[in-house]
């Protein structure tokens, strides 16, 4: 079976290749608004493609400042584009918008994996071709498919340039053929998330880490915080941004861009585990967005709580459990096993002894005790969450009958107890 996944690699760019990839990346966000304001004004009848394509084209012609972008990457800007008008006309996605020069990250793709010329210059260095900005170096850190060992079923198929608060990136798409994985013959198990324990197993383990900046990183970042927010009162409505003020944001989206570095590698060597040593996976199937919404409601009927809401929503943008689920999916996959996803309604509250729903059963926020008489099951509420999640997991697939098909179960019977 062929397997496509992406490398993320740190490049090294000398000043004046930065300045080009500046330059082709702030390209490539206007020709995507301006293919976005030609798409949107036109009558449907005549958008087409092929239409987009030429347009694209004639800009280039008529704009000088366009031809800084290499061609094959206009029209990777065209390609996204109408793909991400496709997810949205599929349910998958929001429309596509306008991109703002600061909401939005730089991005230049270089579709032909054939026009990279990678080569290994030794254990920590490699060597890729980007166009009009020439040999640049590239952190290497994972064997790439190049050279010899590259053919038709395992090669780097493309890449992308990505510019993050640190510097740019370079993302391959590397491509490879492996064999089709075994069915995975470990326990099951079920995933209880949370902001105490960020993962609560149902074995009765849980996966913690701590903060992911150390205390005088969250120092600094603070005192940067209320340094911005002095600057931004001395401004002067309509004035632009002086370059302390500048440099200020640039060096807090630094800090805060090592804090989600950490905080992607602990996930992922975390799920690598987890999808090596269980068979099937259950997971609820959240809400993540209605979850995080805010609370302010309108100035007729306002919120309650704001403050206390507020801070919940970003522990819990800060965990990423979206991002967490979708390592797991294909990792698990990868291995032979599988990750059903069921419904959240009362997975916290059901005894996973006795299978009964008693009201005041959580004695505190991480003490679940029943309350039934003929019970008194105690644990861990997380755990216990966790063990009702993996008895409803096994019931979607029994449910189902066909493990290799088995992603979620949105409808399904209350669980059963846990055998003790």
């Amino acid at each position: 079976m062929k397997r496509q996944r992406g490398h993320k690699a740190r490049l090294c760019l000398t000043p004046a290749q930065a300045s080009a990839a500046e330059d082709q990346g702030h390209a490539a966000r206007a020709l995507w608004n301006l293919v976005h304001d030609w798409w949107t004004m036109l009558p449907k009848g005549c958008r087409s493609l092929a239409a987009a394509d030429t347009a694209i084209r004639q800009g280039r012609k008529d704009l000088p400042w366009l031809g800084v972008l290499p061609a094959q990457a206009a029209q990777a800007v065209l390609k996204t584009y109408f793909q991400a008008w496709k997810n949205c006309w599929e349910g998958r996605a929001q429309a596509p918008a306008f991109k703002a020069r600061f909401r939005s990250r730089m991005a230049i793709d270089i579709p032909q994996g054939r026009d990279l010329q990678i080569v290994r210059l030794n254990r920590r260095w490699g060597r890729m071709w980007a166009p009009k900005i020439g040999h640049v170096l590239f952190r290497w850190t994972r064997d790439l498919p190049v050279g010899r060992r590259a053919d038709k079923g395992n090669r780097v198929s493309g890449a992308r340039l990505v510019k993050e608060a640190d510097g740019w990136y370079v993302v391959f798409r590397v491509q490879r053929e492996v064999p089709e994985p075994a069915g995975h013959t470990g326990p099951t198990v079920g995933i209880d998330r949370g902001i105490a324990k960020p993962l609560a197993l149902s074995d009765g383990t849980f996966r913690e880490h701590g903060p992911w900046l150390t205390k005088g990183e969250t120092k600094r970042l603070r005192r940067l915080e209320k340094a911005r927010e002095r600057r931004r009162r001395a401004r002067k409505p309509g004035e632009r941004d002086s370059r302390r003020l500048t440099r200020t944001y640039n060096q807090i989206a630094r800090l805060r861009a090592t804090a989600k570095r950490r905080a992607v590698d602990w996930q992922h060597k975390t799920t690598t585990g987890i999808a090596e040593t269980f068979s099937r996976i259950g997971v609820e199937d959240l809400s993540i967005t209605r979850m995080v919404k805010s609370a302010r409601g309108t100035v007729e009927a306002p919120g309650r709580n704001v403050r206390q809401k507020a801070g919940l929503s970003r522990a819990i943008a800060g965990e990423a459990w979206a991002r967490t689920v979708t390592m797991l999916e294909y990792k698990t996959a990868d291995r032979g096993g599988i990750v059903v996803k069921v419904p959240a309604p009362n997975t916290s509250r059901r005894c996973s002894a006795c299978g009964r729903i008693t009201p005041d059963n959580r004695e505190t926020q991480a003490r679940f005790v029943c309350k039934n008489p003929d019970c008194g099951f105690e644990a861990n509420a997380d755990t216990n969450a966790g063990r009702n999640i993996d008895h409803a997991a096994g019931q979607a697939v029994s449910g189902r009958g066909d493990l290799g098909d088995t992603r979620s179960a949105k409808r399904q019977p209350p669980t059963r107890p846990h055998a003790t």
